[in-house]
């Protein structure tokens, strides 16, 4: 060698117990991830993950708050809100009136609620009632919610379709139609 140049250095070959550190962290990396992998399956098959000591979205709710959110999240508050005044039609307008008078349909985008009489006397008594009903109706529901009570008379029969019956007819009232 020459004064000027320095002798290069060689890294040494791995020995066989730095194979073997190589080959035994290359082999505990693939059992990990086979381990992680086998776990994912195990709890995926359980219905995933469980749920720990503090309360989270997974946990099971009361029925009653499973189904207020519900309500909240689909934007069913008035529907929900009325379809309870239907069930409790009696304590809202009184016994009398709830025998004879019941409520049939709300219709959300007009905020009328039909109510079907069993006589047309009832029919006349709960027009009179209307604006005292719905303002009573609209305090218990939030202002704006029935706009307008449509009373409906009694139904009459049904209409039987026949040989003497003309077509697109309906019934003895329709000539002076």
């Amino acid at each position: 060698m020459s004064a000027g140049e320095q002798p290069e250095k060689k890294t040494p070959e791995p020995s066989g117990v730095d194979l073997a550190r190589v080959a035994l962290r290359a082999a505990k990396e693939q059992a990990r991830a086979r381990g992680d992998a086998a776990q994912q399956k195990k709890q995926a098959r359980r219905g995933g993950l469980r749920s720990g000591a503090r309360a989270d979205g997974r946990d099971p709710q009361p029925l009653g708050s499973a189904i207020n959110r519900l309500i909240t999240e689909r934007g069913w508050e008035t529907p929900a809100a009325v379809g309870g005044v239907m069930g409790r039609w009696p304590q809202i307008v009184g016994d009398d009136l709830a025998n004879h008078c019941v409520p049939q349909r709300y219709d959300e985008n007009e905020r009328v609620l039909t109510v079907q009489c069993d006589s047309t006397a009832w029919a006349t008594q709960l027009r009179l009632m209307a604006p005292q009903l719905v303002a009573r109706l609209n305090e218990d529901l939030g202002h704006g919610t029935v706009r307008l009570i449509k009373v409906l008379g009694p139904g009459g029969p049904p209409r039987r379709f026949g040989p003497l019956r003309a077509p697109g007819s309906t019934g003895p009232g329709d000539t002076y139609g």
